[in-house]
């Protein structure tokens, strides 16, 4: 029988030593504040392999419970995000740019309501929310202008848009080869989740089946064109902000994944060749430890899900790869200098749980937009975790903790119940049509929201710890000439365009709409290189595919 010391060995030649060629340490040594050195790698260095092998595994190695990469944030930190986006194109473009000199290391962009549902900003239905949560993007000239100076060959670039978002990936396409970047040497993510929209979000546009032929058409575009591209964030963010409990926020993402790779694959894809590009995008809540656990468990579910049921392969398409955001609905109106302890605690988690990036929420996003000095607060935060706490120094750090490990197996356990059921009904789509995972959320929002009412769980400023004090932060507000400026932006870009050839555009995005098989996303990067508007792309779109009205469920 193996020794755990001897499969460490054999771990330290072949994973680490092929990633260290890569990627070396930060440090020849790593120590703490009182100079005890700090191993890459804590285990019972004793025990017998078999079962700790099967669980737990080393960093960078099937079940990758203990991480995706061998040695970490040793090599380099995750990727600090911020996510945002107001008001105009230019607007926001200084904002990221505020950002990167702050030493942000990604491009997080927040876009306004109406390009979520494929609106332009002249249209009516837009009137009174263009720029307000997000910036406002109706076509590439105002791509070009939200990533001036930024070069998309050395900075990723994130996006939070769904039902659109094979017009907007393409745009940013369209931006790189204006800037020289080929699209193979473009880096980012789209979210372009659509079943999270179903189940809790809302910004959806077309119905479920052809939302996942735009989803698999995507998948099978990158996979040659954009192969450095993540083609999806999986959303369990969403799930949790709805109300979900850590369990149906990893049982009910890990279901939509499943469905988003049978769709592919009965597209006729191979799974090897797409799921390296899926990414995830989890929530970070108060719970401290059982958050940490909750990223350990999602790992070790998706890498058995992807061998066991959809028999991949390569190392890659087991791998859960995470974005983390701090939970937005965590934080408070009350007290909301509290919100950067709460902050604080929710990317520690994330870090020891082991995330590629990290948004770290501002303390005054309970009131409104985030100001610049609330956004460089949550930045540091950041900072300070990677550089300064020693978190980062040793892989999976929590490991081996009698708690964090039973919570593991406990979410792991209770995760995969939900996804049996799911399956039984169908699948995430079924289930979601059903209302089933609506239901289970909506019950678990309720039982959270009368603990807090019962003062049976604390929320420090609101239902304890009060006072009368009135808080006098400094708030970011839209002004309201952001939409006439967009209105009149998007004037001119149609006045300056080829009409004809904008028409005859339209039309064979339309003729191969109607055919199930055609590929579109070749078309949108045309289109969109022409100028043709989100909001004409989408209309093209409706008018073939209609558009998705939810049931009421009770």
């Amino acid at each position: 029988m193996t020794t755990l010391s001897e499969a460490r060995q054999q771990w330290a030649d072949t994973n680490v030593k092929k990633t260290l060629d890569r990627f070396p340490e930060r440090r020849a040594e790593f120590e703490t504040s009182s100079a005890i050195p700090v191993e890459r790698i804590y285990t019972p260095a004793d025990e017998l392999a078999g079962d700790y092998l099967d669980r737990l595994g080393f960093p960078g190695a099937y079940p990758y419970t203990r991480g995706v990469q061998p040695t970490m944030y040793r090599g380099r930190f995750w990727t600090m995000r911020q996510y945002a986006g107001f008001g105009t194109a230019v607007e926001s473009n200084k904002r990221y740019r505020y950002l990167l000199e702050q030493g942000q290391t990604g491009l997080s962009v927040a876009f306004d309501l109406p390009t979520q549902i494929g609106y332009d900003a002249d249209h009516p239905l837009a009137l009174g929310e263009v720029g307000k949560v997000g910036v406002a993007i109706s076509s590439l000239a105002d791509m070009e202008t939200l990533l001036d100076q930024i070069p998309l060959d050395k900075v990723s670039v994130s996006m939070t848009i769904n039902a659109p978002a094979a017009v907007l990936l393409s745009m940013v396409i369209a931006v790189g080869r204006k800037q020289g970047v080929a699209a193979k040497d473009l880096r980012g993510t789209i979210q372009n989740d659509i079943l999270k929209e179903y189940l809790a979000r809302g910004t959806y546009i077309f119905p479920p089946a052809p939302s996942m032929r735009l989803i698999t058409d995507i998948f099978r575009y990158c996979a040659v064109e954009v192969p450095s591209w993540n083609t999806i964030s999986i959303s369990g963010y969403h799930i949790r902000e709805a109300g979900s409990t850590a369990v149906q926020e990893v049982a009910f993402t890990l279901a939509d994944g499943i469905e988003y790779v049978k769709a592919a694959i009965s597209a006729g894809l191979d799974v090897d060749n797409f799921a390296p590009q899926l990414s995830f995008f989890f929530n970070a809540h108060n719970n401290f430890l059982e958050e940490v656990a909750k990223f350990r468990a999602a790992r070790r579910l998706w890498a058995r899900i992807m061998r066991d049921r959809f028999g991949a392969k390569k190392p890659a398409s087991m791998q859960l790869r995470f974005h983390t955001q701090t939970g937005g609905s965590t934080l408070t109106a009350q007290q909301p200098e509290n919100n950067i302890i709460r902050v604080t605690m929710q990317a520690l988690a994330a870090v020891l749980g082991g995330t590629q990036s990290l948004h770290t929420n501002s303390m005054d996003e309970a009131l409104a937009l985030p100001t610049e000095k609330a956004v460089q607060i949550a930045l540091r935060t950041q900072q300070v975790i990677a550089y300064e706490s020693g978190a980062a120094d040793t892989v999976d750090p929590l490991a081996g903790s009698y708690f964090v490990e039973t919570l593991t197996d406990e979410i792991e356990r209770r995760a995969e119940e939900y996804i049996q059921k799911i399956d039984a009904l169908g699948g995430a789509r079924v289930a979601i049509e059903q209302g089933y995972m609506q239901r289970e959320i909506q019950d678990a929002a309720y039982r959270a929201q009368m603990a807090i009412e019962h003062r049976e769980q604390i929320v420090v400023g609101v239902n304890r710890f009060t006072t009368d004090e009135q808080s006098e932060a400094e708030l970011l507000r839209v002004d309201a000439s952001a939409q006439l400026e967009q209105i009149e932006r998007l004037k001119q870009v149609k006045a300056g365009r080829d009409q004809a050839q904008v028409a005859s555009l339209l039309a064979r995005i339309e003729q191969a709409a109607q055919a199930p098989d055609a590929p579109l996303m070749p078309l949108f990067v045309e289109a969109v290189e022409q100028y043709v508007t989100l909001g004409e792309i989408c209309g093209v779109l409706r008018g073939v595919f209609g558009e998705y009205q939810p049931d009421v469920w009770v």
